[in-house]
């Protein structure tokens, strides 16, 4: 059996990139025969950069909604807020105990701010290996990632391998990251890769009006509208054909070519298509939003399950360290 672990932070509301990179791959996954999968909300992760703990909230309860509105099955997997396994915060320090400072220095959301370090806080500095520990503490055999995230999961095997080796234990399963090389990367709205850092997201769930407003705020060229245009360099045609049929989006790509056929159309193909696509997911998402018990019922059974498994690789851990009872 393949154990699957799946995790987004919850320091915004779910958008398009989440849904494409991370939550559908991941219910594909967990829907295979003889997976198990682990989906958690980082609610640990989100407070780096979110210290509001309504706003946290909120984000972890729309996150919630959104995972089982797509159809993830918490009955046959596991379904949890990670800041309610307290072990993993023990085992973080552990591990934080045996990295080496230079690989933590070497990771990319560190260097990107390194050089103004007022605005790094050890949170950051050390977020790898929290990742590291939420992938360790429950015997993950697969972890799918974004592009981004690969060099994480990198230094989350160095570390098991090198725990591993210093105590010449197999304490640690080494995990693989699966990359879905489709949906590697989805365009924001502004052409740079959709992330609620730069403010660039697509909103599935907000009301027809708002989501409308969202689409429409796609960056394009100046190209004139009688004039051909390159479907290929298009924000709008990007995020259309990971959505649309094959025959719409060559449909789409047709008119690009062909000319007098504008962006503000392309546009709205873009909002219709989301609209149809995700209609149900979208009234399954307001639905739970509005029955917050729904969602913690789910959360607190899935909380159970995965503080058994978690509870018992801390074991392996505190043994070998001499913490043992």
């Amino acid at each position: 059996m393949a154990r699957i672990l799946t995790g987004i932070t919850s320091s915004g509301k779910p958008h398009l990139g989440n849904i494409l990179g991370a939550i559908l791959p991941g219910i594909e996954l967990s829907e295979q025969k003889n997976n198990e999968s682990l989906f958690f909300i980082a609610d640990l992760h989100s407070i780096i950069s979110v210290k509001d703990a309504a706003l946290v909230k909120e984000h972890t309860k729309a996150i919630a909604a959104a995972w089982l509105a797509f159809g993830f099955n918490t009955d046959n997997n596991i379904f949890y807020r990670q800041s309610r396994i307290p072990e993993v915060t023990e085992l973080t320090w552990y591990l934080n105990c045996h990295t080496p400072f230079p690989m933590l220095q070497n990771a990319h959301a560190f260097k990107e701010k390194s050089n103004k370090l007022a605005d790094v806080n050890a949170g950051l500095f050390t977020y790898p290996v929290l990742m590291a520990s939420d992938i360790l503490m429950y015997d993950a055999n697969i972890v799918p990632v974004g592009k981004d995230q690969q060099q994480h999961l990198e230094m989350t095997r160095d570390i098991a391998r090198s725990f591993n080796h210093y105590y010449n234990e197999e304490i640690f399963v080494l995990p693989e990251a699966k990359i879905d090389e489709e949906v590697m990367t989805v365009p924001g709205t502004d052409g740079q890769k959709m992330s609620k850092s730069y403010g660039n997201t697509i909103d599935v769930f907000l009301p027809e009006k708002q989501l409308r407003k969202n689409v429409m705020r796609i960056v394009t060229d100046s190209t004139p509208l009688e004039e051909p245009k390159n479907p290929d360099t298009c924000n709008v045609f990007a995020l259309y054909k990971l959505l649309a049929s094959p025959a719409r989006v060559e449909e789409m790509r047709n008119n690009y070519k062909g000319g007098n056929y504008g962006y503000g159309t392309a546009k709205q193909e873009l909002y219709e298509v989301i609209l149809e696509k995700y209609a149900k997911e979208r009234a399954l998402f307001n639905e739970l939003m509005n029955n917050p018990d729904t969602i913690e019922s789910k959360l607190l059974q899935g909380e159970e399950k995965a503080r058994e498994i978690g509870i018992h690789v801390l074991k392996r851990v505190r043994k070998v360290l001499g913490f043992n009872r």
